[in-house]
């Protein structure tokens, strides 16, 4: 299972009751982030989403209502007692940005990698990581930002007929499962030797902030859950969509339909849009299957089969 928590929803400015864009991500205890904007910490603390196990933050941009939480949020871990890396994977520019905010954090406690605008697919080295397959695509927004996907594999079914079958010693069964190779007694055990079908993982694809380009339906194609912008509600603010390389709800429903999701998340509000929910039915009305997000919503991803 995977674990979603919107922490912020806005976009521009934090408001009263809207903090900006941040999604955090809990998958077999690990945490990851993806952007960093204004109220992140706040949020965190009032969720208790617990700071030290952040090992991944993924940037879609360098603005700051996508990054501004970034230079307390790092302190903080450090004062949290975090000593393993974090990895932070974004943009062109991210390396720059990075060096320019270790002037204010001298003395972080933890290492960091940068990975700069990752082409393709890719995984991290990790037990747990090494499961997520992580994918960018470059948007279109004022300046450089990446859509991210990320899939969740899972492992094959568990064959107990052919395990039998191929004399494997129950105890190393889990092992195998999980990808291991033994070699006992002049034998090797290999994982193929008690797995069956492969079986579907998780796929959650995140776009903001973008105008509706071509190449999305492809890359969140399939998704269990696609969480998009939504700046604008209503569609006659569709000339400041343009302008301002947005969406409206019309047009991230578009995407969630030509993209055959499962489901839709609508964030990244303009400061102006006091009620998202009033303008649902833009976006309803082209792909049912819609929410509207709020700060503090929770969204749990299960295997289908």
């Amino acid at each position: 299972m995977v674990n979603l928590l919107m922490l912020g929803t806005g976009g521009n400015v934090p408001s009263y009751n809207r903090f900006c864009s941040c999604l955090f991500i809990n998958y077999k205890g690990k945490k990851i982030l993806i952007d960093c904007g204004e109220g992140t910490q706040i949020a965190m603390k009032r969720y208790g989403c617990g700071f030290k196990d952040v090992d991944l933050l993924l940037i879609t941009h360098l603005h700051g209502d996508h990054i501004n939480g970034m230079l307390g949020l790092l302190a903080t871990m450090g004062n949290s007692e975090k000593r393993n890396p974090l990895t932070i994977v974004g943009p062109r520019g991210i390396k720059n940005a990075i060096r320019a905010m270790m002037v204010l954090w001298e003395g972080l406690p933890f290492s960091l990698r940068v990975i700069e605008n990752p082409a393709g697919s890719f995984s991290l080295i990790d037990d747990v990581f090494k499961e997520i397959e992580i994918s960018t695509l470059e948007v279109s927004h004022s300046t450089e930002c990446l859509a991210y996907s990320l899939y969740f594999r899972r492992n094959r079914l568990f064959d107990i007929e052919k395990a039998k079958s191929n004399d494997v010693p129950k105890k190393l069964w889990k092992g195998l499962q999980s990808g291991r190779t033994y070699y006992i007694d002049d034998r090797s055990y290999v994982p193929d030797m008690v797995l069956g079908r492969e079986r579907r993982g998780i796929k959650l694809s995140y776009v903001t902030d973008t105008r509706p380009v071509e190449s999305i339906p492809d890359f969140i194609y399939g998704s269990d859950l696609f969480i998009c912008e939504g700046t604008y509600g209503d569609d006659m603010d569709i000339a400041k969509a343009v302008k301002n390389k947005h969406m409206t709800f019309r047009e991230a429903a578009g995407l969630a339909k030509s993209g055959k999701v499962d489901k839709l998340l609508i964030t990244h509000f303009s400061p102006s849009l006091e009620e998202p929910k009033d303008y649902m039915a833009n976006a309803t009305s082209v792909f049912k299957n819609t929410v509207i997000a709020h700060d503090g919503i929770r969204q749990d991803l299960s295997y289908k089969d």
